[in-house]
């Protein structure tokens, strides 16, 4: 106190006091604690008060308080809110389904198409291999046509198809227009799949791509349920041709819903979904008063902005004929292939299991049509389940892994070193085990003729712990590739279908040579080698990533 002043123990004398509420950017508060002191006080008395050797510690605070840094600074992945989002992904799951369906509806109606075009069975299933030849194929035009072109024209091509191949088929009098309007059906029908991850990749971030991607396999899960139901009950109530009428319906009203409702989603054509692309075939009712409400609420000087945003971002595109080519960059790319390899073995075996199960059903147990459809609903009841809380643990798990490593100096969620395969991946090997125990206790039960339900249970337990698979693959595969979505389904399609075929091809032959038991090890030793392809991509993925960004910049 020494260094101070007497004025400090006497107020300075105050002449011509003014209100400091008349200067800007002055508070009530501060005028309040201010006017004790005058706008022109003695200078002697503002020296005398001024300690002589400055405070180290003291600090001038800042005009302005920094707002909390949180993830919350990031911007948003898309513009669409979460309800959009959800809606959105129930549009493309439920067109996704039309793929399944039509594949599955279809086996029990192939004694009567047989007797119906006086074939052999043979023959009959040569449409099935058919089916999922081209279904294997045609996703590698549509993937890279979606990718480049937009979402809604490819969706527009491939409803068109598959309406038009349903009527054919439901008009159809020789078994080679059979076999063409199948292949037809399928190359429509199998695209949905990829363009429903490409659509959930365009609008979800990684925080919440796991749940969606559970809504669209939960969909076509139901899907392998309810379509041999279907068709059975049709093919016993009114005859086969009813099966594809049935699908002429369905797939015509959901096409007027998508042409009514679905919003171009491509990043390349809209950004994060604020920006409008140019052409008729981009347009809906949804974007029309999307971009009305948003200019309604943005106001005159906002409004200028938005149009100039959408001119900007709606680059006119020009066609270009889809390049089948395009999936195997895909495929060279060593974390996408073990990826697709994972999904591949599981849905090979699951689609052999499902195939005898018609067969070994009605042959061991003497099922009607109707009854072998209904032995369908476990596996799909579970594939169900199986999605739906698959897709709940992903995304749980991967906030779980941000906040735990938002601890750790220099930690980046966007970075390649982060562990997205190891968070992805996540309880794969509990998946295997259960597929591997229930594909064996399937072979043991049909070999000793065990009761119904076992063999049902064993369908349960298969078909929950391959969707779930599905589910934490096909999430990490649209991470991984993240512009050209579409276009990885579409690789993972090809690999997936012909590895089915050939499953499937084999399946009969494997059952009359060494029995249902062994047939089934064998296909279980199948699936045990997802273990090691797992284990790989863990251990090596971020060294993959890393490599690849390093090669790209």
């Amino acid at each position: 106190m020494a260094s101070l002043g007497t004025s400090v123990l006497r107020p300075p004398i105050i002449t011509n006091p003014t209100p400091t509420s008349s200067r800007p950017g002055t508070s009530s508060v501060e005028s309040k604690s201010f006017s004790a002191l005058s706008s022109t006080p003695d200078l002697t008395a503002v020296i005398a008060i001024l300690p002589s050797k400055p405070d180290p510690t003291f600090k001038f605070p800042p005009p302005f308080p920094s707002p909390p840094q949180n993830d919350y600074d990031e911007p948003p992945y898309s513009a669409f809110s979460p309800r959009q989002k959800l809606l959105l992904t129930l549009l493309v799951s439920f067109a996704a389904m039309f793929s399944t369906l039509s594949s599955f509806i279809y086996y029990p109606a192939l004694v009567p198409l047989s007797q119906s075009f006086s074939v052999s069975l043979s023959l009959i299933q040569l449409t099935i291999t058919s089916y999922l030849v081209v279904a294997g194929i045609a996703p590698a035009f549509m993937g890279d046509m979606a990718d480049q072109s937009g979402r809604r024209p490819v969706y527009m091509l491939m409803f068109l198809l598959m309406i038009s191949a349903n009527v054919g088929i439901a008009m159809v009098e020789k078994w080679e227009g059979l076999l063409v309007l199948r292949m037809m059906q399928s190359a429509g029908g199998s695209g949905l799949y990829g363009g429903g991850y490409g659509v959930i990749a365009d609008i979800a971030g990684p925080e919440e791509r796991g749940g969606l991607v559970g809504v669209l396999l939960l969909m076509t899960d139901v899907a392998t349920s309810l379509g041999p139901v279907i068709g059975g009950g049709l093919t016993e109530g009114l005859g086969w041709r009813w099966i594809f009428w049935f699908l002429v319906i369905l797939t015509g009203s959901w096409f007027v819903v998508i042409l009514l409702f679905l919003p171009e989603t491509q990043r390349r054509l809209v950004g994060d979904g604020s920006k409008r692309a140019k052409g008729w075939v981009y347009r809906s009712f949804w974007s029309v008063f999307y971009f009305n409400d948003k200019k309604g609420k943005m106001g005159t000087e906002a409004i200028v902005v938005g149009e100039k945003m959408e001119g900007e971002g709606g680059e006119k595109r020009k066609f270009r004929f889809p390049n089948p080519l395009a999936c195997f960059p895909v495929l060279a790319d060593k974390g996408s292939l073990v990826v697709i390899l994972i999904t591949a073995i599981n849905y090979a075996v699951k689609a052999a299991l499902q195939t005898s199960l018609d067969a070994q059903a009605t042959e061991i147990y003497r099922l009607s049509y109707l009854q072998a459809g209904l032995v369908y609903l476990p596996s799909g009841v579970g594939g169900g389940f199986g999605s739906f809380l698959a897709g709940r643990f992903i995304d749980w798990n991967y906030k779980r892994t941000v906040e735990k490593g938002g601890q750790q100096e220099g930690y980046d969620k966007n970075s390649p070193s982060f562990p997205l395969e190891q968070t992805r991946l996540r309880g794969i090997y509990t998946l295997h085990t259960v597929t591997v125990l229930g594909i064996i206790g399937y072979g043991l039960a049909l070999k000793f003729r065990a009761h119904l339900a076992v063999t049902l249970v064993m369908q349960l337990l298969t078909g929950t712990s391959t969707a779930a698979t599905f589910v934490l693959c096909g999430t990490l595969l649209t991470d991984l590739n993240l512009n050209r979505s579409a276009t990885a389904q579409a690789a993972s399609n090809l690999v997936r279908c012909l590895s089915a075929g050939g499953a499937v091809a084999v399946l009969q032959p494997l059952v009359e040579h060494v029995g249902p038991a062994a047939c089934f090890g064998i296909y279980a030793g199948i699936v045990f080698l997802c273990f090691p392809l797992a284990l790989v991509v863990q251990r090596f993925g971020v060294e993959w990533r890393v490599d690849n960004r390093r090669k790209n910049t």
